[in-house]
């Protein structure tokens, strides 16, 4: 079984090249041309579209493009659109213009290759505060190293719910990552934010075995619980590391001792609440 009939995608990319510019799939065989609602071979009920990482300049222009695929049919039901949260000036006026997209109801500043203590800086602190006064999240994409950071950083934006993109990107190895794993503990115990199941098996790479992921998943439940857990495909960077149905039927597994309304909770409807999905 590939994960259940009717499920919420919460993490997912579309790109286009020919419209927009993105620097980092410059060359990158696998990754580097469109992809579209049409070249997606699922059909979840809905998706969760997440910025893709164009050029700054173009990311309003983004996510009205994801408006428009919606409106022509894709199965779009929210958009995670980027902000340049590090200037509050700018960020108050994007934060208004995307406000009127209808489905923007998140943010991503990318944080992942950003120097240490940037999370932590008193003017990008200040952006996240603008969340909350247009009802909008946070979604944290970090590598592992920088979990304590963000920690911190929720913890002075408790009027803001954020959601860990990819279980913070572990470093994948037969025994857990002790920093990891206290790191997600502690975020956790955060009640203002959640964690995505997404992205492991590109942090494992193309040989990632289901056995060999259990325990992340396992500790990720333990902490964060099922009801604060969302399932994505991160596709189509999922492509890197297999396919969208062995990823499903990979959480399928994991998932599968859990009461009926804890999974549903993981396959959608927790998606629905962060994101505020009708």
């Amino acid at each position: 079984m590939n994960g259940p009939a009717t499920f919420v995608d919460g993490h997912l990319h579309f790109w286009d090249p020919e419209r927009f510019h993105y620097r980092w799939l410059r060359g990158d065989r696998h990754l580097d041309r469109a992809f579209l609602p049409e070249h997606l071979d699922a059909e979840p009920a809905g998706i969760v579209v997440v910025q893709a990482d164009c050029l700054p300049a173009e990311s309003a222009c983004e996510a009205a493009w994801i408006q428009d695929l919606a409106a022509c049919g894709a199965p779009v039901a929210a958009i995670v659109a980027h902000v340049a949260l590090e200037d509050p000036a700018a960020a108050a006026a994007g934060l208004a213009d995307l406000a009127r997209v209808p489905l923007v109801t998140g943010v991503r500043r990318l944080l992942q290759d950003e120097p240490p203590g940037f999370a932590r800086r008193p003017e990008f602190v200040a952006g996240v505060r603008l969340l909350a006064r247009h009802g909008m999240t946070m979604d944290l994409c970090v590598r592992h190293h920088q979990i304590a950071e963000v920690t911190a950083l929720v913890q002075d934006v408790p009027e803001v719910t954020f959601v860990l993109d990819h279980l913070g990107k572990p470093r994948v190895a037969a025994v857990l990552d002790a920093a990891w794993a206290r790191d997600i503990r502690d975020l956790a115990a955060l009640p203002n934010t959640y964690c995505k199941l997404s992205g492991l098996a590109t942090e494992a790479g193309p040989a990632w075995q289901v056995d060999a992921l259990r325990p992340y998943v396992a500790h990720l439940l333990r902490h964060f619980g099922p009801a604060r857990t969302m399932w994505g495909s991160d596709w189509p960077v999922l492509n890197l590391a297999g396919d969208y149905g062995r990823w499903q039927a990979a959480c399928d597994e994991w998932l599968a001792d859990l009461p009926a309304a804890a999974q549903a909770g993981v396959w959608g409807t927790n998606a629905a609440r962060f994101y505020g999905i009708k």
